[in-house]
């Protein structure tokens, strides 16, 4: 799969992202010199736990037959540490539905089993990067 971001010429720094056929702004906040047009590179980093945490729930629940009408997910960012090595994401996953205590305990051990969580956590991840004139 390929991800491909351009810039936006009409803005200092924003990026029109493109994801198979979805198109987003992606931008630096206006204290790093952006406009603020869409969320940050950190913004999406966050959201795809968040998101991850929130399907991945649902589809165990649709596939367990659990009651779940909704869920509401809430991601903090604690960047205080990252230059020093530490990030911290805090995710409260807020579930309405029906459930039995067991299920909700169920849901949240699911919850930490999303594969975002797990490629944050555990997993080595290899970066290359080329940079090469653009003609």
């Amino acid at each position: 799969m390929s991800i491909e971001l351009k810039r936006e010429r009409s803005a200092a720094m924003a990026q029109t992202l493109t994801i198979r056929s979805h198109v987003s702004l992606v931008d630096g906040t206006e204290a790093e010199g952006g406009a603020d047009l869409g969320p940050s590179p950190h913004d999406l980093y966050d959201a795809a736990l968040g998101a991850c945490k929130a399907l991945t729930v649902m589809w165990y629940a649709r596939k367990k037959g659990i009651p779940v009408d909704d869920i509401h997910t809430v991601v903090e960012r604690d960047d205080s540490g990252e230059r020093s090595g530490v990030y911290r994401l805090a995710t409260k996953l807020r579930i309405q539905g029906a459930l039995s205590d067991a299920q909700l305990q169920e849901l949240q051990m699911v919850a930490h089993k999303c594969p975002v969580h797990k490629l944050m956590s555990t997993v080595t991840t290899e970066i290359t990067t080329q940079v090469e004139r653009l003609s």
